[in-house]
């Protein structure tokens, strides 16, 4: 899902041999955005339900940068699930505040059917406004049943696998 009308900046991410998982010389893919009046609570920071938003959006943002073509994706019968996701909150973010969310994908080995994804929250002055952990897979949209090994699937989708932890 993306947040209706958020901004986006140019992801960054660097492909060189030598980064780790999901990430690109120990850079993570990053993407900036910026906090609607919508996304507010009656407090004035960002409701919970817009960190999970944001997760969402920057999560996809990095599978297209990663070269997956959501159709063909589709397509092949397959589709990403989240199973269970954890935000926790550090510092507020405010309306118009703009903010980079990182991903990483890290993957337990080829005989899971789950991986995780890590995600923080950046606010520009660098301090961290929150951590979204996610519990996802793979889903075959046929069976209804996750895909074992989700890392070798993702490297048969995607021509920068390596964006998704799948090098």
């Amino acid at each position: 899902m993306t947040p209706k009308n958020a901004r986006i900046s140019e992801s960054t991410t660097d492909t060189t041999p030598e980064a780790g998982p999901g990430s690109a010389a120990g850079r993570p893919f990053c993407v900036r955005l910026a906090v609607r009046h919508s996304d507010l609570d009656t407090n004035g920071h960002v409701r919970g339900s817009a960190y999970v938003d944001f997760a969402d959006h920057a999560r996809w943002a990095c599978v297209q940068e990663a070269g997956v073509d959501a159709l063909e994706m589709s397509r092949s019968g397959l589709g990403p699930v989240n199973l269970e996701t954890t935000v926790r909150f550090h510092r507020e973010l405010r309306a118009g505040d703009e903010f980079d969310v990182t991903c990483v994908f890290t993957y337990d080995g080829a005989d899971k059917k789950t991986g995780r994804v890590t995600q923080e929250f950046l606010r520009t002055d660098g301090a961290l406004a929150a951590t979204v952990e996610s519990v996802t897979g793979l889903l075959d949209l046929t069976t209804r049943r996750l895909m074992p090994d989700p890392a070798s699937h993702w490297r048969r989708l995607a021509t920068t696998p390596s964006l998704l932890g799948a090098d």
